[in-house]
């Protein structure tokens, strides 16, 4: 890969919500294997570009997959002798500053374009989520949609569940209550979304559990549909409290599960180190 091809690796990144951390040599004496303001992009599962392959990049590497295991957003800078400390034969030194540049975002279907709908989007865009929001009604959509949120128009919306990503969020408000019903159903037959949100009184959440029970789905299926949606110490019936409320519970759900995951990650790699 050409030395400048992280420039566009990056951006691409960046799109998709995928995090990295940037691998920068920031100063090098002696013989090292590349020079100052070499750059090295770093995932979860990749690496793009280099700095020079060898123990260094090794240590790179592991240092950096830690960082976002750990979901650590501080720039962290190291100093590596090559020769005494890394047994590398060019034997200068070499610092590296490790810069996590991606913040992860989480996949969020918004079924419906109603008045919260509309507000919601425009607090979830200032959040780390990518949102597909989907509706039959094309005219409902905003001419311009906030960075992050795709718009997409389909006349079988409770198909578009088929296809989105495990672990995606979801959230229905459409202004048809057969199609709520029937989003349920398709999202609870899935089973693994990470959250999952119905607006709604308690009287419709009595209405659907009933109606879901006859399809055959269990208490325990039920019971990971959140209805009514949002926090519950917030009482008000605007679209905008509404839809900070909902916010609110998301931000609650993401950052409950980023703990999980961290801890679960680093524990893999503890035992893998050990093994």
């Amino acid at each position: 890969m050409f030395k400048d091809n992280w420039i566009q690796i990056l951006a691409e990144l960046e799109q998709k919500g995928e995090p990295c951390v940037m691998v920068t040599v920031v100063e090098h004496k002696g013989s090292t294997p590349r020079d100052s303001g070499t750059k090295m992009l770093v995932t979860e599962s990749g690496c793009y570009a280099t700095i020079g392959g060898g123990h260094l990049e090794y240590k790179a590497l592991e240092l950096a997959r830690k960082m976002l295991a750990g979901g650590e957003q501080q720039m962290r800078v190291e100093r590596f002798n090559l020769g005494a400390n890394l047994g590398q034969c060019c034997g200068g030194m070499a610092t590296i500053m490790l810069e996590p540049v991606v913040r992860p975002r989480h996949h969020l279907v918004l079924f419906g374009a109603g008045h919260v709908a509309k507000a919601l989007v425009h607090v979830l865009a200032t959040l780390p989520f990518r949102i597909t929001w989907v509706d039959s009604r094309a005219e409902e959509f905003p001419a311009e949609l906030p960075e992050g949120v795709t718009a997409l128009v389909s006349d079988e919306p409770v198909d578009e569940v088929t296809e989105q990503p495990p672990g995606s969020y979801y959230l229905v408000m459409t202004h048809n209550h057969q199609l709520d019903l029937e989003l349920c159903a398709r999202i609870l037959k899935r089973g693994d979304a990470r959250y999952f949100g119905v607006i709604g009184s308690r009287t419709k959440r009595k209405r659907f559990d009933y109606r879901l029970r006859e399809r055959g789905f269990d208490d325990a299926a039920l019971a990971s549909m959140v209805c009514p949606i949002g926090l519950p110490e917030v009482a008000g019936k605007h679209p905008a409290e509404i839809a900070v409320s909902v916010a609110g519970q998301l931000i609650s759900a993401y950052q409950a599960g980023d703990a999980i995951k961290a801890q679960e990650t680093a524990s893999a790699m503890l035992q893998t180190e050990h093994a």
